[in-house]
């Protein structure tokens, strides 16, 4: 794990809690989470020569590593673990009702 990876967990934990209000917390950690999803496709294409060199889904399956993988999986579990961990969330009421 590099710096990157904490980075974008930040980044992305900070536009779920800016969205939050207007879509509620799964959505907001969603879209920042596809955001980053897209960037690194995106990453992935230009490595390959760029948009207009390769085919549609390139990105989507060329240039994986572990790396590209965090910079996308860390935020999205950072986010879902916010959202399960909030008030009112199927966890919260869970342990609500045990004590």
């Amino acid at each position: 794990m590099n710096i990157t990876h904490l980075e974008h967990t930040v980044i992305a934990l900070l536009f779920q809690a800016l969205l939050w209000p207007f879509v509620g917390r799964w959505v907001a950690g969603s879209l920042i989470v596809a955001v980053f999803l897209g960037r690194e496709i995106a990453q992935h294409e230009y490595a390959g020569g760029g948009p207009n060199e390769v085919w549609y889904l390139y990105g989507l399956f060329n240039h994986w590593s572990l790396d590209s993988f965090l910079d996308f999986v860390a935020p999205a579990v950072a986010c879902a673990v916010v959202a399960l961990a909030m008030p009112g969330s199927w966890l919260w009421k869970q342990f609500a009702k045990r004590q």
